[in-house]
C-alpha cells in the first residue's frame, strides 16, 4: 500500500509512523511533489502553529500539489486546520480545501486552552472514515484552536463549546485528535482511512 507522510516540519511524525506501521502500512516521509501526486494515500500531519505550517508548505512547493490531490488525504490536527480556508492563528490563509474557518477556542471556569485530553466522540454524519466508531468513544486531544461544528464534520466533541473533531470534503478529511495517541479508536479510524 502506497502511504505518504508530507514532510511539513510536524513533531508529531514519528509516531503517526509507527501507528501506521502497526496497521501494516510503511508510509514514507517526503517532500517530493511527484511522490506525494503518485501515493495512493496521503497524510497532512502537524504539531505547531498555522502561519508556520503554511509557510513550510509554500517553501517546499507543495500548495498547489495539495489542493490538487484526488486520492484520500487525511490531515491531522494542525493538518487538519490547514486544509481548511483560514485559520485565526496569526490571520493565516489555509489550503482551502474544505469549506471551514480554525477558530482559537475560548477559555473559562474549568476550561483550560490548550484544550489536552480524552473527549468522547459524536458521529453526526455517515462516512467511511467513521465506520465502527460508536457513540461517546474517545480521542486524545491536545490544541488551541479548532474548526466549529459544520456541515464537513463528521463527529463532534465539547470544549466550552462544541467543534469538529472528524470533518470531510470530497477526498480531504481531517482528524483534529491524535489518532496515533488514541488507542483503539484512533488505530480503526487510521485503519477506514487505508481502506478508502
Amino acid at each position: 500500500m502506497s502511504v505518504v507522510l508530507v514532510d511539513a516540519g510536524g513533531t508529531n511524525i514519528g509516531s503517526v509512523r509507527y501507528a501506521l506501521q502497526r496497521l501494516g502500512a510503511d508510509a514514507e516521509l517526503t517532500s517530493d511533489a511527484d511522490r506525494i501526486r503518485s501515493a495512493r494515500h496521503v497524510i497532512l500531519p502537524g504539531v505547531g502553529a498555522a502561519g508556520p505550517g503554511m509557510r513550510m508548505l509554500r517553501e517546499a512547493g507543495l500548495v498547489d500539489v495539495l489542493r490538487g490531490l484526488t486520492q484520500p488525504v487525511l490531515g491531522v490536527c494542525l493538518g487538519m486546520q490547514l486544509l481548511c480556508e483560514r485559520s485565526d492563528e496569526g490571520d493565516t490563509e489555509c489550503l482551502g480545501v474544505i469549506p471551514a474557518s480554525v477558530r482559537h477556542m475560548v477559555g473559562g471556569p474549568g476550561l483550560r486552552i490548550p484544550h489536552m485530553g480524552w473527549n468522547g466522540l459524536r458521529v453526526t454524519r455517515s462516512h467511511p472514515l467513521v465506520d465502527g466508531l460508536r457513540h461517546d468513544d474517545s480521542a486524545y486531544f491536545v490544541h488551541s484552536y479548532a474548526v466549529p461544528d459544520g456541515d464537513y464534520a463528521l463527529a463532534t466533541t465539547d470544549h466550552g463549546q462544541p467543534f469538529a473533531a472528524v470533518i470531510a470534503s470530497g477526498n480531504f478529511m481531517g482528524m483534529q485528535f491524535h489518532p496515533e495517541r488514541s488507542a483503539g479508536v484512533g488505530a480503526q479510524l487510521l485503519q477506514n482511512f487505508l481502506s478508502l
